[in-house]
């Protein structure tokens, strides 16, 4: 006679810890509270910890000993803070409960809808390898989760601001004084070390994720678990008009313009001659009469994340 024929109540199924990271200032945060994240992760066989977190700064002593997963509710910014802290750690998978605007992580990894739906999509959810860009610079070392840049787009951030916060009147300013005064730079770019002649570029970007900034999908097929980082750049000379450009990002098409090139490979070297860079959604501001090279590779699999059923 088996134990279950014989009355036996069969044991409840083991409940995995979990940390629970919340951004109250994300987009969409005022429609769930960390109470409700942690009741429906509870809902799944999580017994997540919450921890406030006010600033990125906290994050380091609320990451610092975390095991198993840790899901993050918020828009890139956060995303990119704990991203960047768990990086290269073993045992620890990253979950990401978008609450943002652009939410360009989220949307790579299938990861769209409601918190609450996202966190009961997490029931059974596996991991994949989430590849990460390594940026050596003159001006330090970077990481990025999306993309690593330089021309129009890197110009544009640079005299929007990002730390002046959100401002579509802003916005509108930095893209009309940027375009009207930019010039682009004759750029000699080496991939995975075979030197490019040199080419003035109007854009030039190294994509880890299919789209980076206000959801531009400037590299369609783009996977940041394949071990390789995409460089997609516009010739000067062959530029097309930015209505152009505008409807083909709107069609998801943008790869397929004339003017636009992409190469996949793991290691990018940029002549750096003192221009300005966008590293995610933070700038390195263009520094006059600097000289040296911008060198970008990825790092395979340095984060493991876990997708939602729903998105598998």
């Amino acid at each position: 006679m088996t134990a279950m024929s014989s009355g036996a109540t069969p044991a409840a199924p083991e409940r995995r810890g979990a940390t629970l990271i919340f951004n109250a200032g994300a987009g969409g945060s005022e429609h769930c509270t960390p109470d409700d994240l942690v009741a429906a992760l509870e809902g799944i066989g999580f017994t997540p910890v919450y921890r406030s977190t006010a600033c990125e700064a906290d994050l380091d002593a609320a990451l610092a000993d975390v095991r198993g997963a840790v899901f993050v509710a918020g828009g890139d910014g956060t995303v990119r803070a704990v991203a960047l802290r768990l990086a290269g750690r073993e045992g620890v998978t990253l979950g990401v409960i978008p609450m943002g605007t652009a939410n360009n992580v989220a949307r790579m990894l299938g990861v769209q809808g409601a918190p609450l739906d996202v966190i009961a999509g997490y029931a059974g959810a596996g991991a994949r390898p989430f590849d990460l860009g390594h940026v050596t610079a003159p001006w330090g070392e970077d990481l990025f989760l999306e993309a690593c840049g330089c021309g129009a787009f890197a110009d544009v951030m640079a005299e929007y601001d990002p730390e002046g916060g959100k401002s579509p009147l802003r916005a509108v300013q930095a893209l009309t004084a940027t375009l009207t005064a930019f010039n682009p730079l004759p750029v000699a770019l080496c991939l995975d070390g075979v030197e490019l002649p040199e080419v003035p570029l109007a854009l030039l970007e190294v994509m880890n994720t299919n789209a980076t900034g206000p959801r531009l999908r400037l590299a369609t097929n783009a996977d940041p678990g394949d071990g390789q980082l995409d460089v997609v750049r516009i010739d000067a000379g062959a530029r097309e008009g930015l209505l152009a450009y505008l409807a083909a990002l709107a069609r998801d098409e943008f790869t397929e313009l004339n003017s636009v090139q992409v190469d996949r490979v793991g290691v990018v070297e940029i002549p750096y001659v003192g221009q300005a860079f966008h590293v995610d959604a933070e700038v390195r501001p263009a520094v006059q009469g600097a000289s040296g090279r911008v060198r970008i590779e990825v790092w395979a699999g340095a984060l493991s994340v876990l997708v939602p059923v729903a998105g598998a």
